[in-house]
């Protein structure tokens, strides 16, 4: 089979790639699996500078990477450059952090010795999305790497160029052949590779759907399993704040990545009293945002990554308006070549309609009127998703409260939802288990392992 890379803004061909055959991919898993035991051995020192080094050549060639990212998959291309630097401090972070992250821990009991110590797996399969083709496979690889392990990429298959230049990336930075492997091929080949008994861990990060594939792949052979899902991520807006002002927000919120985010704003829950303002000024502001090819550097939002995104997204739209919602500003395809959608605005919607119970994954915006902070925590919590959450408000103690009883693995008050290397990111309920990034990131690939000296 033939991957093919197509250029979002253009519809045009990129360049096809010739998937790798089964002989190919096994060749490659044993690589790595030879690596694993050179690697593991290598001092943590010499894994950190090379970590260090990774950093330095995605900073030096920056603009070669996110000029790739914004062909293959549409992004705005300042936010291409800043998803590689992101890139080259989760590394460093991870050089400078790892000794202390990986120091074994000493813990008083009838032994003359026994502690803690954090042992690396192996061989882990990662199986990355289209979306942000470079932070997600180095967020997962920078602490994996430097703890000893190697990591083989299953990217998704219309990134095909972003998935080599990682491999080539790593190379160049003097990581060992084997000790960062791309693998291309498709999805239909994945649960051989998780069923392989030389990969000892997966990691996902992807829809739900495609979480309980591998999730069941992965138990039927007991391996080691992170899974980072979709979201439904609300955005609380409560009477006390400044409607202008969080409208600002509320729009960075939603369109970054021109709204393809696991972690955008999605469910816009607003105070009945503050809605008509805020309402006309999130529809103003969605309005006014420019909308066009993502090389420009004064494009606010691209395309979609591909065609079927762009009509799924729409479906969405669709079935909400058919369901009482109403179409503020947007709601169309844009009339361009390209896979386009206009920044859309939904009032009116509520549970039971696509808007509030999908995760719409692009430039859509789903107002719901709530009636005080208590109905936002119980609408934002009638989902089955928990990943991400904010919370709009000048009164500290509400937040407080309030952040206890949301459940999604992290929640902002007065800030949009990030990630960061130096805190754990993750989800509960349908948006997976397990986390990526800080200290407990590092150790989801680990064994730690007890030791018990007399």
């Amino acid at each position: 089979m033939t991957l093919r890379s197509i250029d979002p803004a253009t519809e045009e061909l990129i360049a096809e790639y010739d998937e790798h055959d089964e002989q190919e991919l096994a060749r490659r898993v044993e690589c790595a699996d030879r690596a694993y035991r050179r690697w593991r051995e290598t001092p943590l020192a010499e894994r950190a500078a090379r970590m260090h080094a990774l950093a330095r050549i995605l900073r030096d060639q920056n603009d070669e990477w996110a000029d790739l990212m914004t062909r293959e998959m549409g992004k705005p291309i300042a936010q291409a450059e800043a998803e590689v630097e992101k890139c080259a401090w989760v590394c460093d972070y991870y050089a400078d952090h790892a000794r202390a992250f990986l120091a074994p821990e000493m813990v008083e009991t009838d032994a003359s010795t026994s502690g803690v110590r954090f042992d690396p797996l192996g061989p882990i399969l990662a199986i990355m999305p289209w979306n942000f083709p470079f932070w997600q496979v180095v967020r997962f690889a920078a602490p994996a790497l430097v703890a000893g392990n190697v990591a083989l990429l299953k990217h998704s298959e219309n990134v095909p160029g972003c998935a080599l230049a990682l491999e080539e990336i790593f190379r160049e930075a003097g990581f060992p052949e084997g000790v960062f492997t791309t693998l291309l091929t498709t999805p239909e080949r994945a649960p051989d590779l998780i069923g392989h008994e030389l990969v000892r861990g997966v990691t996902l990060t992807g829809s739900v759907r495609a979480g309980r594939a591998v999730a069941a792949e992965a138990g039927k052979h007991l391996k080691k399993l992170v899974l980072e899902l979709g979201g439904s991520d609300p955005f609380i807006v409560l009477e006390d704040c400044d409607p202008e002002d969080v409208a600002e927000h509320a729009v960075a919120g939603r369109t970054l990545n021109s709204g393809q985010s696991c972690i955008a704003a999605k469910r816009f829950l607003v105070a009945e009293g503050l809605a008509d303002d805020f309402e006309e000024a999130l529809a103003r502001r969605m309005a006014e945002l420019e909308v066009g090819d993502p090389a420009n550097r004064t494009v606010e939002v691209g395309p979609l990554a591909r065609l079927d995104l762009l009509e799924n997204l729409h479906d969405q739209v669709e079935r909400s308006v058919d369901a009482g919602a109403t179409v503020a500003t947007g709601g169309k395809r844009l009339d361009r070549r390209g896979f386009f959608y206009v920044p859309t605005m939904l009032t009116g919607v509520g549970p039971g309609m696509a808007a509030f119970d999908e995760e719409t994954f692009g430039p859509v915006a789903a107002v719901i009127r709530v009636s005080d902070a208590d109905h936002a925590v119980e609408l934002a919590n009638l989902s089955t998703l928990g990943l991400g959450a904010s919370i709009w408000t000048e009164d500290a103690a509400l937040a407080e409260r309030m952040v206890a009883r949301i459940d999604s693995g992290s929640v902002f008050v007065n800030g949009v939802v990030k990630s960061d290397p130096r805190l754990p990111f993750g989800g509960v309920k349908d948006s997976g288990y397990g986390r990526e990034l800080s200290l407990y990131g590092l150790r989801e690939w680990v064994n730690v392992k007890t030791f018990w000296v007399r």
